[in-house]
């Protein structure tokens, strides 16, 4: 019995889980899982587990087996059952699901990472634990302050890289809830770029009734006027009712060089738009009694909202030709909040009709509607904000992580070469 546990001791000590090229990394960076000291050919359960900010616990869990010198990388080696087959270096993070039905992985204080505990398990009865490690993914880069704001009516939080600059300076526009979402706009600023995240309006403890674009102009010109801002104008990053808004932000108010709009609609949405007191449109309304429940106990939305192309709601479209920058519309193709995709080409070719060609286009088929920076948990259902009840956002688990990864550096790209491009151009004309 003793020459047993000094076995499993000797086994226990030479198996190593590690996480290169460190344990500690930003949020949207991926890391190599290895695994070595395991018996030649041995079957293992790797496993992944996360607790978000409302105290909701999500797992993953995948069967690997060794190779002769008994190691695995996950970069290599692909699972064989669980929460994902194949290889897929990152899929226990975007694999990992809530021990509760319809729950999204919150994690919006940037001061707060987000830990997840890996864990190398023997597979068959008892699942002994064999290695353990914690990846601490931050928010927020080295450096890189964060700021609150009051500012006239603004209600927001100010992130700056460091360095003396010049950074692209962008609005982030966060859509509902009790608190603002700092995860987007402080990993922008840890990859260089002055971002301004503020609400839909100045009290999210209130209901919203209507939505003023002049709020939206002072947090333009609160951007514009930090030192260390480069670019003459702003960009504008946005998803889901967000998304337009910044449409209407780029096309009525000045300074505004580069907006994504992402999985958006184009019409005016939900609330009626103001500006200096003066109605712009009134709102594309969305009708709850359209839901239609499915089995997971959540419900369809894909078509509550009025039609678009109906002449009842012209006024609710918004004149995008107007806009001085550039647009990058990003359209996940099984949305489920609504048919993004339509909106998109809708918007194109309004544009087109204008001869207007200051727009990209990014299409990402099996993508579901909260498209947001990579490796985050995938969601499949939560709280709808209008609705308020569960609905499914679409997509399918890894293709969506997949359009994640590839639309972060995308955002990047496009943000820094129009902002900065507009800045040398500004700067060769002086």
């Amino acid at each position: 019995q003793r020459l047993g546990i000094d076995i499993l001791h000797s086994m226990l000590s030479q198996v190593r889980l590690r996480l290169l090229p460190s344990a500690r990394c930003l949020f949207d960076e991926p890391v190599q899982v290895t695994v070595t000291g395991l018996r030649s050919r041995q079957l293992v359960s790797i496993r992944a587990r996360s607790i978000d900010q409302k105290n909701i616990t999500f797992c993953s869990s995948a069967t690997y087996k060794a190779d002769e010198r008994g190691e695995i990388d996950l970069g290599r080696d692909p699972s064989l059952s669980g929460s994902y087959v194949g290889v897929e270096p990152m899929g226990l993070l975007w694999s990992m699901t809530a021990d509760a039905v319809h729950k999204k992985f919150l994690k919006t204080h940037s001061s707060i990472p987000q830990v997840v505990k890996f864990s190398v398990h023997e597979e068959g009865k008892g699942s002994r634990m064999l290695a353990e490690t914690t990846n601490e993914r931050l928010l927020i880069g080295d450096g890189v302050t964060r700021v609150p704001v009051r500012y006239k009516h603004i209600r927001g939080a100010l992130f700056v890289p460091l360095g003396p600059g010049p950074f692209p300076a962008v609005l982030d526009l966060y859509t509902f809830g009790a608190d603002l979402s700092e995860k987007r706009p402080s990993l922008l600023a840890s990859r260089g770029f002055v971002v301004l995240t503020v609400a839909l309006h100045n009290d999210m403890s209130k209901d919203i009734n209507e939505i003023h674009l002049d709020y939206f102009e002072e947090a333009v010109e609160f951007l514009r006027q930090q030192d260390k801002v480069g670019s003459k104008g702003v960009g504008v990053m946005s998803l889901s009712k967000s998304a337009d808004l910044a449409l209407s932000i780029a096309s009525y108010l000045s300074g505004v060089e580069a907006t994504v709009w992402i999985n958006g609609c184009s019409a005016n949405t939900a609330f009626p738009l103001y500006y200096k007191n003066t109605q712009l449109h009134p709102p594309l309304l969305f009708d709850p009694k359209k839901l239609k429940p499915v089995e997971s106990g959540a419900f369809n939305c894909k078509h509550c909202v009025d039609d678009t192309k109906a002449e009842k709601n012209k006024a609710t479209l918004i004149p995008i030709e107007q806009a001085k920058g550039r647009f990058l519309f990003v359209a996940s193709e099984d949305d489920q909040n609504w048919d993004s995709k339509a909106y998109m080409n809708q918007m194109v070719d309004r544009l087109r009709q204008h001869r207007k060609e200051n727009f990209e286009c990014l299409c990402y088929p099996g993508a579901g509607h909260y498209l947001e920076p990579p490796y985050g948990p995938y969601c499949k259902s939560s709280i709808h904000s209008l609705a308020r009840k569960p609905v499914l956002w679409g997509g399918e688990a890894r293709s969506h992580a997949a359009a994640e990864v590839h639309l972060w550096t995308k955002v990047q790209d496009f943000f820094r070469s129009t902002l900065m491009h507009k800045a040398r151009l500004n700067e060769a004309k002086l």
